[in-house]
């Protein structure tokens, strides 16, 4: 028996043995003199054992049966494995119709083994920022590089932006590393989903600031502004404010977005046996919507400062690269090591040496920007410039063989035996003279 019951026990003895008052042993119990009553005839009727809960030692009727228990633990092993207490609590509902509580989910993975009750760290204080009070006052974008399909395929990056005050995914692709046209793409989904932003949020990548954003002095003095990249033109096309962090945790939204995906999404693209980039980027939107559904939040304010698209601005040539190029003769243009002509014949005339904009949109069209108008361009082969003929160099004369007979050919004739002995006797004949001669100067010394 508990220390509680045992107490009763002796409370009871009391009331029975007329040491206490009815009254006297309900506040002692802190009951109702009436449970008091029952108390007594429990233990008049059982004994001291009556004091004993009824249902000890007996399984509730409510409890979860050790059937649903292996089940819940087979599937963790087999399909579910990684999965976060409440998302599989959530995809047992969805996908197994087995309804549970995350608390029971949790108890039951740690009964099997299956998971560890390790204590959390106590993480360092960090003052949240608000959120924006209005949905398209601020989006934040950036991009993480994961495993995102296991071992079954390569391994992707997801672009997205999130807007700050809904916590709303307004745009996500994968691609295979961070790119520039990763971003063009995620903004462009967005815009023509929600509207123009009032500001986006992004890290100091190159893809988001030029290297030479620092001036020097003498730029500075001269008038000079800070040169943009490519994604920055954009930005600065669509008067979208640029605010580029110093630190990860300014833009902490995207960052805890990134935790969620990684723990989430996974579990959810290996359910539907994505393995290329392909898959992925079709099954994309429905994921997205999903975690839209549950966690999005609904902004302080109910008036949204999104701005719509200008009638006639379209976003393929917005979201483009661009570059400066000189009109060539004829109404050429050169980019990317290929020649560009005109299509449209009703275009307006520029004159050669004018300096144009060219942009490519991330499909790869490449248009003319002039004077606020975009001209479409095509391919043209270039001009094949024949070679000067060849000319024979002076000097360059193949050089002669002499004759036969020349007497080059025969002073180079090998001797025969008979010149060979003669010469060999003469120089004999001189040494030995040599000698001699050598000889009599050494007497008369």
């Amino acid at each position: 028996m508990k220390e509680e019951e045992m107490k009763k026990v002796l409370v009871v003895e009391k009331v029975i043995h007329h040491y206490l008052t009815v009254r006297e042993a309900a506040e002692l119990l802190e009951i109702s003199p009436r449970q008091v009553l029952r108390l007594k005839k429990r233990y008049l009727k059982e004994g001291p054992q009556g004091m004993a809960h009824k249902n000890r030692g007996r399984k509730p009727v409510h409890a979860i049966s050790d059937t649903v228990k292996e089940q819940v633990a087979e599937l963790y092993r087999k399909t579910y494995h990684g999965c976060n207490n409440t998302h599989y609590a959530e995809l047992l509902e969805e996908r197994e119709t087995i309804k549970l509580s995350t608390s029971t989910v949790r108890r039951i993975l740690l009964e099997k083994g299956l998971k560890q009750n390790n204590q959390r760290r106590r993480k360092k204080a960090h003052q949240p920022r608000d959120r924006k009070a209005q949905a398209g006052m601020l989006w934040q974008i950036d991009a993480s590089p994961h495993a995102w399909l296991e071992d079954r395929g390569p391994n992707l990056t997801l672009h997205g932006a999130i807007d700050d005050a809904t916590g709303q995914v307004v745009g996500a692709v994968f691609r295979l590393t961070e790119t520039q046209e990763g971003y063009f793409t995620v903004m462009r989904q967005a815009i023509e989903a929600y509207g123009i932003p009032m500001g986006i949020y992004t890290d100091r990548h190159t893809i988001f600031r030029s290297p030479k954003e620092k001036l020097s002095l003498e730029q500075e003095l001269a008038g000079e502004t800070q040169p943009l990249s490519q994604f920055g033109k954009a930005m600065a096309e669509l008067n979208i404010t640029h605010i580029k962090a110093q630190t990860p945790e300014a833009k902490g939204r995207i960052e805890r977005l990134w935790g969620t995906f990684q723990d989430r999404l996974i579990i959810e693209l290996r359910l539907l046996g994505v393995s290329t980039l392909e898959e992925a980027n079709r099954v994309l939107p429905e994921l997205i919507a999903k975690h839209n559904a549950k966690f999005a939040v609904k902004p302080k304010e109910d008036s949204s400062a999104y701005r719509p698209v200008k009638e006639g601005l379209d976003l393929r040539y917005v979201l483009a690269v661009r570059e400066m190029r000189q009109m060539g003769p004829g109404q050429t243009i050169s980019y990317g090591n290929r020649l560009y002509t005109v299509a449209d014949k009703d275009s307006p005339t520029i004159e050669p040496k004018t300096l144009v904009e060219v942009r490519q949109a991330t499909t790869g069209e490449v248009v003319l920007f002039y004077q606020g108008r975009v001209i479409p361009l095509r391919q043209t082969e270039k001009p094949q410039r024949q070679s000067p003929p060849k000319t024979k160099k002076t000097g360059s004369a193949q050089p002669r063989k002499p004759a036969e007979g020349h007497p080059w050919k025969t002073s180079r004739k090998r001797p025969n035996q008979n010149q060979l002995q003669r010469s060999i006797n003469t120089i004999s004949f001189e040494d030995k003279m040599y000698s001699q001669h050598n000889s009599y100067a050494k007497a008369l010394w």
